[in-house]
């Protein structure tokens, strides 16, 4: 993909929202006492040290939710808010709203719980930006009825916990049911819009179409492009394909050709579509905050872009959902 689209840390304007947000977003889902599917624990003072440098950085953007690590996630970014004295100007906090972790129920008193456990564990009165979390759960229809989650959702927002509300989940084509209805200013994509996999692509036209915020999550997928070597024979936490695998080692030898880690062109592959408004980047430690900014910075010929896009394997390898 051809693209004019600035490879800086300068903030970006989040969709319809208005928001200036920097184009890296900090992901938070592994910040809890263990955490078996991301295959590593997060200390609690790394966390906390992470958003405390985050604060101080051209960095501007955090996302989290109620779910993640147990609630740990949200708790951990309270303590930095606490320690700071608040939320710094400018900063942007999202998160979202989750179904009971026991009965799956995504009934409205279970949001109204989700959102003020969210709000007492980050120690604040009310988010930027909250999300509908998925609701690929629940479906479509049962999302969207009366009395359903997203009316809820607008509700609360309407009630002043939130200036702006999202949706994020997986399904690409389910997503862009609930982007095409109009109620939503923020969406929330994951490992759907990767180097290797654009199943996401008609979702981000039509995010694009309606000047809908655009956040996209996992370009790791799952991990497999965070080195090569490769380390991992799964994509989006399932075993990948023969072409994918294929693909994955084809372009982690061109980047080696020239002198680019495959790590930073999975990164800037998300940072340099001009549909996408933020990347979110999984981060445990300030030092990693520290090698993104360089790794989004880094300087990658065109060359290589054209061999990568040569190489990205067939959609029968996508998510493609």
């Amino acid at each position: 993909m051809s693209t004019d689209h600035p490879l800086t840390l300068e903030s970006t304007i989040l969709g319809r929202t208005g928001l200036a947000v920097s184009p890296i977003c900090i992901g938070t889902a592994a910040w809890g006492v263990s955490s078996p599917v991301h295959g590593l624990t997060v200390p609690e003072e790394d966390a906390v040290q992470l958003t405390l440098a985050a604060f101080e950085s051209p960095v501007t953007f955090i996302d989290t939710s109620n779910n993640y690590g147990d609630g740990e996630s949200e708790r951990r970014i309270g303590l930095a808010v606490r320690r700071a004295g608040g939320v710094p100007e400018g900063f942007v906090i999202q998160t979202k709203l989750d179904r009971d972790p026991e009965t799956d129920s995504f009934d409205p008193d279970r949001m109204r719980r989700s959102l003020d456990e969210s709000l007492e564990r980050l120690g604040i009165d009310r988010v930027p930006i909250l999300h509908l979390h998925d609701p690929e759960h629940i479906g479509f229809d049962a999302a969207m009825a009366p009395g359903g989650p997203v009316e809820v959702l607008q509700s609360l927002r309407d009630q002043g916990y939130a200036d702006f509300i999202g949706i994020s989940g997986g399904p690409a084509r389910m997503l862009t049911r609930f982007v095409e209805t109009d109620v939503f200013d923020v969406l929330i994509t994951h490992n759907r819009a990767t180097l290797v996999d654009r199943t996401a692509d008609a979702l981000l036209d039509a995010a694009a179409a309606a000047d809908i915020g655009v956040v996209n999550a996992a370009i790791y997928g799952g991990g497999i492009l965070a080195s090569w070597p490769r380390t991992s024979d799964r994509y989006h936490y399932a075993p990948a394909s023969a072409e994918m695998l294929a693909a994955i080692d084809a372009m982690g030898a061109a980047c080696e050709r020239h002198g680019v880690p495959l790590i930073v062109a999975a990164l800037q592959s998300s940072l340099r579509d001009p549909r996408i408004h933020s990347t979110v980047c999984g981060l445990v430690t300030p030092q990693q905050l520290d090698e993104t900014v360089r790794m989004a910075e880094t300087e990658i010929p065109d060359a290589l872009w054209e061999e990568l896009d040569s190489l990205r394997p067939s959609r029968d390898s996508w998510i493609d959902d």
